[in-house]
């Protein structure tokens, strides 16, 4: 079907409009970084259920192989980044915070750390059921961030009574410094339509539509070029605008449907994948291979080397950060963008299947963006950019009372999903979206007691 003229539906109301700061890297093409000494794959990497190891100590495993399978419906394997022998099974520092079970991989860097390990299936005769289950056995997640695993999302829930008409793919990238989806949608163009291709299969969607917001026009271009006259694919441009990619706010741009609050999109008939993490899915699924690697977007005024790189899952940030010549000693590092990225707790922390950036903030940043918090002045301006229209003002005042249950059952919380344009907004530098993150735990906390 091709491509779509521009702006054929107005923007979602509200957002921000935050310097883009993609200039350093987003002309760079990939680079393949080297292997570390040691990876660390945790097993939780993914919402739902933790894989389940079958590897021990001592054991020798080559690039590709499974080392812990799925322990659920809402669940993923994971497999080897390098050819190694397992150092351990051990609790290990995680991006939150606390510890999690990790499988330690030692490297052997005389190895040629070529893939081998693969299974590969007849796809142009599968069912959708085996389809799905193939998908599942690549271990892919969602790598836009939110590791929610994608056969999974590719699945309705049984005894539902609508059907997916719509497949859209998320190319906006709309969070700041970030060009990892750029920079995959114009080299792995054919690997992004190949996927997009069997995602169809998967959600037995009639068509899909590719969002791309319209600062990315060469990516825009060089989508288009790949669809083949019958495909039942089409690009739009977007407007530039945060938060674009939040899949409800594309949804409402691309095809004008509402998604009602607290529900999903496939209520609406629609489902939402990211650009990388199709183009992956058409990478591995003809090679029968699972998911070692992913591109992320390291930057920022402490990195000598910017760039995209093609990184094995289970590299340590402090080997990272060494090998792209990070500069300064008291540095912030946020994992992901500055809007809803989080600061990294520790250089020990791996990367992981939802991690798609890096951003180092060093002395000199962190003492120009440092500045008092003050009290609420009334001004509205974080109403005018909310996204989801709630009123983060009177959230705000609540959190500081603790009144968290209040903030769910009269200012609907479980409706933000902590995009930070109120935070960016407030005149007086109130953290609002860390309180909100806050009260959800709180209120999550309550409910499990």
């Amino acid at each position: 079907m091709g491509f779509l003229k521009p702006f054929l539906r107005a923007s979602f109301r509200h957002g921000i409009h935050p310097d883009p700061h993609k200039g350093d890297t987003a002309s760079r093409p990939i680079q393949r970084f080297p292997f570390p000494d040691r990876l660390v794959l945790h097993l939780d990497q993914n919402i739902g259920k933790p894989s389940l190891p079958i590897v021990k100590k001592g054991q020798e495993v080559v690039r590709g192989e499974p080392v812990a399978v799925a322990d659920d419906f809402v669940s993923v394997p994971l497999h080897s980044p390098a050819t190694g022998i397992v150092r351990g099974i051990e609790l290990m520092p995680t991006a939150r915070g606390p510890k999690t079970r990790a499988i330690l991989i030692d490297v052997y860097h005389g190895s040629t750390q070529e893939v081998l390990y693969s299974v590969k299936r007849p796809l142009h005769i599968l069912p959708r059921t085996d389809l799905l289950r193939a998908i599942q056995e690549t271990g892919m997640v969602g790598l836009g961030g939110a590791a929610f695993p994608t056969h999974v999302k590719m699945t309705l829930p049984p005894g539902q009574e609508y059907e997916i008409h719509t497949l859209v793919v998320n190319g906006a990238e709309c969070e700041p410094f970030l060009t990892t989806d750029h920079r995959v949608m114009l080299e792995q163009t054919e690997d992004l339509i190949r996927g997009v291709r069997y995602a169809l299969e998967a959600t037995e969607a009639k068509q899909a539509i590719i969002g791309i917001e319209d600062n990315k026009m060469d990516a825009v271009h060089a989508v288009a070029a790949a669809i083949e006259p019958d495909d039942p694919i089409t690009v739009q441009a977007v407007p530039a605008k945060y938060p674009q990619g939040a899949e409800k706010m594309l949804i409402r741009s691309l095809l004008g449907l509402e998604v009602p609050p607290r529900a999903l999109p496939a209520s609406v008939g629609v489902v939402v994948s990211n650009v990388g993490t199709l183009a992956q899915l058409g990478y591995l699924l003809p090679r029968g291979e699972g998911l070692i690697e992913r591109v992320i977007t390291v930057t920022g005024a402490g990195i000598k080397r910017p760039g995209n790189y093609r990184v094995p899952i289970g590299t340590p940030i402090r080997f990272l950060l060494e090998e792209v010549g990070f500069e300064g000693e008291a540095a912030e590092i946020i994992l992901g963008g500055p809007m809803m990225g989080m600061s990294a707790s520790s250089l020990d922390t791996p990367v992981t299947k939802g991690m798609s950036g890096i951003l180092v903030l060093n002395e000199k940043a962190i003492e120009q963006e440092a500045e008092n918090i003050y009290p609420c002045i009334k001004c509205a301006r974080c109403v005018q950019a909310c996204p989801m229209y709630l009123n983060p003002s009177e959230m705000g005042q609540l959190a500081a009372k603790r009144e968290y249950e209040q903030m769910e059952s009269r200012f609907h919380l479980t409706d933000c999903f902590e995009c930070g344009c109120c935070s960016y907004v407030c005149p007086s530098n109130i953290p609002l979206v860390q309180y909100f993150r806050i009260a959800k735990a709180m209120n999550r906390e309550k409910a499990k007691a």
